[in-house]
């Protein structure tokens, strides 16, 4: 430590006595740090004594580095419903949670069995519905549930089961025991964020994680990747992660989880069925798609035979499950699995299908905290059960009388009066289960926070294995039903503390072998993301330099009127552009396009691109409301033309040149030829006004290169043959012709037999045409038809790729 006068040193005492030690567990709530004799547990031993060591400006700058993290890195999640609807930071919290190792492995153990339970459950519901035969289900509990999918009866996963990925939903009570408040079967998500709080947290105390042994994640996701690979049909299969798209609240984690295992993003419209195949639409064709982790709800997957209003599924789907060609992570149906009735019936179902007890007990319908008599909850455990007390066909009659049979209603209630003997004296009576509480950093100090985990269970080749931490849900407040990040609760690493040294995995492979993903890969709306991203980034430079240009004279001459910012003018209202709006909404429109193209890609984008173009829609966005007509604009445009010009570099220093480089760069290429050709054909005419030859090679970046080049003052016909005929300069339109007939050789299916595809011909011929040309040759109505060419250019790439 550095040295510090005595006043410094009692200063800093001071700011740790105050952060640690007034901390107070709530009464009658059992805490994860402080035991019920109000000492620190041993788990938490280490961590504290280095924490002890902080004085709270230190912890500050450490919580600060974890934000920064975060933030850099895009994570966010979408709200609903909120004042504030749309992308909001992940809220951190940023004092992880520790557990034992010993703990967590009982804890491991009954997710373990829970998992097994939970797939006996959901393959006799679409299997031999043995359950409801036997009395050990309500038929009503199942048939009139929204997430029974019927299409799905009788179809046997073709990797032999219905689960792969589950989470469940853990609190402690005010016993210090566990319970299960949720199971999660659907499509659960977190396990992406779990990953990135354990990156914040670790970079916040990168000095204690090295020294305490917390089990890495890395081998849990290791072995579930392993275990997908496993389970495709041929090794031309891809494994594909199926999102509902942007718009979905947990869309960054999505992308996150496709680009750390290496499997493609899709969303509905990638895919199609042929013969009972999924297929992905890719720029080489169809490919096989072998397995999907699907990340939306099962009926949405398939509108022709389950929910015919989703737009975001793919018809087919269900046939492919039937000639077993897909597996489907969790496979569909399982939904059902999550319905909080059934969890009343897991003990009994657990005795009859395995022998033994469950090993942990479930929160049954309510959420924590409500208070219920033991004589309410029965009454309405069984009319959950049974069914209301009004018609609802086929399983009631008209006077409301279940008909169902009395039998069945009999085994119902010993079904409850069972759990409640069995589960129920540690749930009912006075209060149903109080979270646990949990150190958070609030306004310089440690609060105990209420806390529930979700833990993450995949199927591995050796079992079900458990993730050694999930994420925690930390409460806003004491009130337990703020724990939600919609109701402004926050996320926070979960630490599993060996007692010994643990071994650090990683996804690298053991052995020195790889294999090589096939060529061509691409979907074919990943393609069309990365195109428009090249041409909405071109587009906006384009503005920028015409901008800047106009604004500069502007600043000399002060008088909009003059010839030549007239004619600019002119020429930027067929662009929707108005000058004299310092920085103008269609400039705005294209960064927020780019930026939109982008996030369609967020698993083939750099986090560095991804960072470096929001900085460049925040820029614009606050000039917007700070810059004036004049010297200031043009300065505004020179900043933000910076910006992306650092954007277009990291592209171009970092992006693995392959088909998605190809198609951003023609993007790019076909964009700028257009902006050359259209200011060419309008600013380089006999009658263009005083000064617009200058401005063209301003706008054309080329005022230098101009000077070396030619012993002559500007002319038409030097600044045509720079602009638009030179092979060298790479704002040229011929540079642009050359650089897209390179690009189009190499991608898939340009020859086929020998054949040219009508995209690569129509290349050539404009490139052909256009390295004939002289400077006298090029006039406005040439650049007219050069600017069809390329428009219809852009078309024909639309054709050949991307439909």
């Amino acid at each position: 430590m550095a040295d510090h006068s005595a006043l410094e040193r009692k200063t800093i005492a001071s700011e740790r006595l105050h952060a640690l030690n007034d901390y107070a567990p709530l009464p009658g709530v059992a805490d994860e740090m402080v035991d019920n004799a109000g000492n620190i547990r041993p788990v938490w031993q280490k961590f504290i004594n280095h924490l002890s060591t902080m004085p709270e400006r230190e912890l500050a700058d450490r919580f600060a580095r974890a934000d920064r993290y975060l933030r850099e890195a895009g994570v966010f999640y979408r709200a609903y419903g909120t004042k504030s609807e749309g992308e909001r930071a992940w809220p951190l919290s940023h004092v992880p949670v520790m557990i034992d190792s010993h703990e967590w492995e009982a804890l491991s153990a009954g997710l373990t069995q829970r998992a097994n339970v939970l797939e006996a459950i959901v393959a006799d519901i679409y299997g031999e519905n043995r359950l409801v035969r036997e009395g050990l289900l309500p038929a009503a509990l199942i048939a009139s549930n929204p997430e029974f999918q019927r299409p799905l009866v009788g179809i046997k996963p073709a990797s032999g089961h219905y689960l792969h990925f589950c989470a469940f939903e853990v609190g402690r009570g005010p016993d210090g025991n566990w319970w299960v408040l949720a199971d999660r079967t659907q499509a659960p998500s977190g396990a992406g964020f779990a990953l990135e709080n354990r990156v914040a947290t670790a970079r916040s105390f990168s000095d204690i994680y090295a020294e305490i042994p917390v089990h890495r994640l890395a081998s849990f996701f290791g072995a579930f990747r392993d275990r997908l690979q496993t389970i495709k049909h041929s090794g031309d299969d891809r494994i594909a992660v199926l999102t509902p798209g942007p718009a979905n609240e947990t869309y960054y984690e999505h992308a996150y989880i496709a680009r750390y295992l290496g499997f493609m993003l899709l969303e509905g419209e990638d895919l199609t069925v042929v013969n009972g195949k999924v297929m992905v639409r890719t720029v080489a064709g169809l490919k096989p798609i072998g397995v999907l982790w699907r990340r939306l709800d099962s009926a949405y997957v398939d509108p022709l035979e389950l929910n015919q209003n989703s737009h975001i599924g793919t018809p087919g789907l269900v046939e492919a499950l039937r000639e077993a060609s897909v597996t489907i992570v969790n496979a569909l149906g399982t939904g059902i699995l999550e319905t909080r009735a059934l969890l009343a019936f897991m003990p009994t179902i657990c005795r009859q299908f395995f022998g033994e007890e469950l090993q942990l007990p479930s929160i049954a319908t309510w959420w924590c905290g409500q208070r219920r008599e033991q004589e309410h909850v029965a009454a309405n455990l069984e009319r959950m059960v049974i069914g209301p007390a009004y018609s609802r066909a086929p399983f009631f009659d008209d006077s409301g009388e279940s008909v169902l049979g009395s039998s069945l209603r009999a085994t119902a209630r010993e079904t409850i009066a069972d759990w409640l003997k069995v589960d129920g004296p540690k749930l009912v009576g006075q209060e149903v289960v109080t979270l646990s509480t949990t150190p958070a950093w609030v306004d310089g100090r440690l609060r105990p926070r209420p806390m529930s985990l979700r833990v993450f269970a995949a199927r591995t080749a050796q079992g079900w294995q458990i993730m050694p931490g999930g994420f925690a849900r930390i409460g806003a407040g004491d009130d337990a039903t703020a724990i939600a990040m919609q109701s402004g609760g926050a996320a926070a690493d979960v630490w599993i503390v060996n007692d010994k040294p643990v071994e650090r995995h990683t996804l690298l492979p053991a052995e020195e072998s790889f294999t090589r993903n096939m060529p061509g890969s691409l979907p074919s709306r990943a393609a069309d993301n990365l195109f428009w991203l090249g041409r909405y980034i071109e587009r906006a430079e384009g503005a920028l330099r015409i901008l800047r240009a106009w604004h500069s004279r502007f600043a000399e001459v002060a008088d909009p009127n003059q010839p030549l910012l007239a004619d600019v003018t002119a020429y930027l209202a067929e662009l929707d552009i108005d000058p004299k709006d310092p920085v103008p909404k269609a400039l705005i429109r294209d960064i927020d396009s780019a930026v939109y193209s982008a996030s369609n890609i967020r698993d083939r984008f750099s986090y560095d691109g991804w960072l470096a173009l929001n900085d460049l829609a925040k820029t614009a966005r606050r000039f917007r409301k700070t810059v004036s007509v004049g010297d200031d604009a043009s300065h505004a445009m020179t900043v933000l033309l910076r910006k992306l010009a650092g954007f277009a570099g990291l592209v171009h220093e970092n992006m693995y040149r392959f088909t998605g480089w190809r198609f951003l760069s023609l993007g790019r290429y076909i964009e700028r030829g257009l902006h050359l050709t259209r200011i060419l054909g309008h600013l380089s005419g006999p009658d263009a006004p005083d000064g617009a030859l200058d401005m063209l090679l301003e706008i054309g970046d080329s005022v230098m290169t101009h000077r070396r080049r030619y012993n002559v003052n500007t002319a038409r016909l030097t600044v045509t043959d720079l602009l638009a005929l030179d092979p060298l300069n790479p704002r040229s339109i011929l540079f642009q012709m050359n650089e897209i007939h390179k690009e189009v050789e190499q991608l898939p299916n340009a020859l086929v037999n020998g054949q040219m595809s009508p995209f690569f011909r129509e290349t050539l011929r404009i490139r052909s045409s256009l390295a004939v040309m002289t400077s006298p040759a090029m006039n406005e109505e040439v650049y007219h038809k050069l600017e069809r060419e390329l428009e219809n250019l852009s078309d024909l790439l639309a054709q050949t790729y991307l439909g």
